[in-house]
């Protein structure tokens, strides 16, 4: 068997098995990036599609179940292991125990749990986990989450709306997901200005209705709440507007770089 240090996670590796296992053949901080998209505790079985290239003759098979049950054999000696770590890890299973009870949605965050605290060793400082989930446990999992990493490791939560969004007929419809946004440290890679697109030309008549001899403008409001703030340069008259007698400051700074 290939032992942990031997596995090279920079040449492509495809692993393919229950990541638990896979993270074993990877090295101490070694991974840069995580994204998790795992089974959401939805109580639903998922099955897979395939076929011949023609696509006739489709078959389906099996994928998954995500719906979950305690069994005192297996989730019983997790959550002893987990309990015996101590710590936030210890303090978070227990709580969580004392909570839910022994049932399945505590065998699906003693799973989740297992494979953050093996994701955790195998990202680098500057790595950061993305762990997509809806809202049938993301509350738990954020808790998970602080245990793991650190509460104040916390950066984001990302609200996903769904493309095929639906109304459920007793309730508020189930239209989005979420996206928990952690980091390993207080130095995790930022590479913010890569997720921004270029808007498109409807998008700039609809958004910047002005336009001049620079192209498309819109105004905005420059100040925002003084909540108590009484000095320095945000609150200082600009073109005889004095803001701060509206009981508002400047929140764009009137020096420096732009």
């Amino acid at each position: 068997m290939t032992s942990p240090s031997s596995l090279d996670v920079s040449h492509n590796h495809l692993l393919y098995g229950d990541c638990l296992k896979m993270l074993q053949l990877v090295g101490d901080e070694t991974v840069d990036l995580v994204y998790l998209d795992p089974p959401f505790n939805s109580q639903q079985n998922y099955n897979m599609l395939f076929g011949s290239e023609t696509g006739e003759d489709t078959a389906q098979i099996r994928a998954f179940d995500d719906t979950w049950y305690w069994r005192d054999t297996d989730h019983g000696e997790i959550l002893h292991g987990l309990l015996m770590r101590g710590g936030a890890i210890g303090n978070m299973a227990e709580a969580m125990h004392l909570i839910l009870g022994r049932c399945g949605m505590l065998a699906y965050l003693l799973y989740m749990t297992e494979r953050l605290i093996a994701l955790h060793r195998v990202m680098k400082p500057t790595a950061s986990p993305y762990l997509h989930c809806d809202p049938t446990a993301s509350h738990y999992l954020k808790i998970v989450l602080d245990a793991v990493f650190g509460a104040s490791m916390f950066r984001n939560e990302i609200v996903w709306k769904r493309s095929t969004s639906h109304n459920d007929a007793k309730r508020y419809g189930r239209i989005t997901d979420r996206i928990l946004f952690f980091s390993k440290s207080n130095e995790w890679t930022w590479n913010g200005d890569s997720v921004r697109a270029a808007l498109n030309e409807t998008e700039l008549r609809d958004k910047y209705k002005k336009t001049d001899s620079r192209g498309h403008y819109t105004l905005e409001n420059l100040t925002g709440p003084a909540h108590g703030q009484k000095r320095g340069e945000s609150i200082k008259p600009w073109k005889n507007y004095n803001v701060i007698s509206r009981g508002r400051v400047w929140s764009a700074p009137l020096t420096g770089k732009y």
